[in-house]
């Protein structure tokens, strides 16, 4: 029944070497963003709500430069199996081009007039207000972190993923360590509560630019051509755009559909509270997700480049094989959020984050829904993001993406929270509601083979 999954000797190898430091590197970023959301905790429900409610829609931003940092990824992979290094600049160029104009689009509207924007979001003042001094400033840090993103997915793309490992961890690491600074008014410095938070993230942005900066200069397994970056052509511009396009639709209208939940959560009764769960249990997933996103940067980086250099006669099995990967590493990481929900959080997290009762209660109840669908999740994430993404069906990857999201999910979500007025557990079960009907659709296109496409080819 699992006979694909004996593969060709030095497999396994290679999916550690080329998962492992993503995997590490998404632990690193969720983790620190734990210790960030802990210490906007130690000021309250108030400011940890307000910094929900902020990223609301620079989540919708990070998912556009997600969108196209994949877009790239898939151009990139296969152009990396053929080793068209000139081609690769192109890429890189037209989609340094997008993220920058967009994301500095998002900052200067946080910037001039944040109130306004983010009072389509909530509808408690107090929150708005302290939401608005947030993301005036963190709006900034997305497009800093849109030109680091694009180079270190290039890099990972041509199968050095330790780059983005080594930026990360430095970023992250002068990030918590400013929050401290910043938040708190220590060494010195002005204590500015969560406009401290926001100067932080800013500053570690600054930082990775200038990695990348220097790296750029000081590499020789990628030189970078300016002309190239600058001036990516037209054809590739089209290229970009018929396939790029679509995975950055696709991510863009999970990101802002995802957007959507925490928008009605914010819109019901008690949203503060619901608010404020919904940021511990979102860092969580973080935690519990990284083995899967590890998994589909994999999967789309070796079917990519397998695609792109003429050799598909096993990519359906390779495809198989992650998948179920995907799919064991969610059964354990559900266990173990179990067990977490279960004997952890109660002890210790929720008083460390000073939550209520009623914060701590929505908030188990959350990650208990999340635990039990994780199997799914993980699968339909490697499946979607990995394989067929990575294989160049992305018009199919990007259907069954939000598909299932804009015509299931949000619609159930909405009646529940807006029309029916039922409790937030209702609401919060369309998420895996989501999921299966992904998991269902997806199986089937996976067990098609017909998302086998060279992306680089005329």
């Amino acid at each position: 029944m699992f006979t694909y999954m004996k593969q060709k000797p030095g497999f396994y190898k290679q999916v550690a070497f080329l998962a492992l430091p993503i995997v590490m590197q998404n632990l690193i970023t969720s983790a620190l963003g734990m210790a960030d959301t802990f210490m906007v905790g130690i000021l309250g429900e108030v400011p940890m709500a307000a910094v929900t409610l902020a990223n609301i829609p620079l989540f919708a931003v990070q998912m556009f430069i997600f969108g196209v940092q994949s877009g790239a990824s898939v151009l990139v992979s296969q152009y990396w199996g053929r080793q068209e290094m000139d081609s690769i600049n192109r890429v890189l160029g037209v989609a340094l081009w997008v993220v920058l104009v967009i994301s500095a689009l998002f900052a200067g509207v946080l910037l001039l007039c944040p109130v306004a924007f983010l009072s389509m979001f909530g509808n408690e003042p107090e929150v708005i207000a302290l939401a608005a001094q947030y993301g005036s400033i963190a709006g900034l840090s997305y497009v800093c972190n849109a030109f680091t993103m694009i180079y270190v997915a290039a890099y990972r793309s041509m199968e050095r993923p330790q780059l983005g490992l080594y930026i990360l961890v430095a970023s992250m690491a002068t990030n918590t360590f400013l929050n401290w600074v910043f938040i708190f008014g220590k060494l010195g410095a002005p204590a500015l509560g969560i406009r401290g938070a926001a100067v932080a993230t800013l500053t570690a942005r600054l930082l990775e630019i200038a990695i990348v900066i220097i790296h750029m200069m000081k590499n020789r397994f990628f030189r970078i051509h300016l002309h190239l970056l600058l001036r990516p052509g037209t054809e590739m511009s089209r290229r970009f755009l018929r396939y790029g396009g679509l995975v950055v639709c696709n991510e863009t209208m999970w990101g802002i559909g995802t957007s959507v939940f925490p928008t009605i959560m914010g819109h019901m009764a008690g949203s503060t509270e619901i608010l404020a769960a919904y940021t511990i249990a979102g860092n969580v997933e973080k935690i519990a997700m990284v083995v899967a996103f590890g998994l589909a940067s994999t999967a789309s980086i070796i079917i990519g480049r397998e695609v792109g250099a003429g050799r598909a006669d096993r990519i359906l099995d390779v495809g198989k094989t992650l998948n179920t990967l995907a799919v064991l590493g969610g059964l354990i990481l559900g266990a173990l959020l179990l067990l977490f929900v279960r004997f952890a959080a109660p002890a210790w997290v929720y008083p460390l984050f000073k939550l209520s009762p009623g914060a701590a209660a929505v908030a188990s109840m959350m990650m208990m829904v999340m635990a039990l669908s994780m199997p799914l999740k993980d699968f339909n994430t490697v499946n979607i993001v990995g394989v067929l993404r990575g294989g160049g069906d992305v018009k199919a990857a990007t259907m069954i993406d939000i598909g299932p999201l804009w015509l299931v999910a949000i619609p159930y979500a909405a009646l529940c929270g807006l029309v029916l007025k039922t409790t937030v557990l209702w609401v919060y079960l369309a998420f895996p509601l989501e999921q299966a009907v992904k998991f269902i659709i997806g199986i089937r296109r996976l067990h098609s083979g017909q998302w086998v496409r060279d992306l680089t080819r005329a």
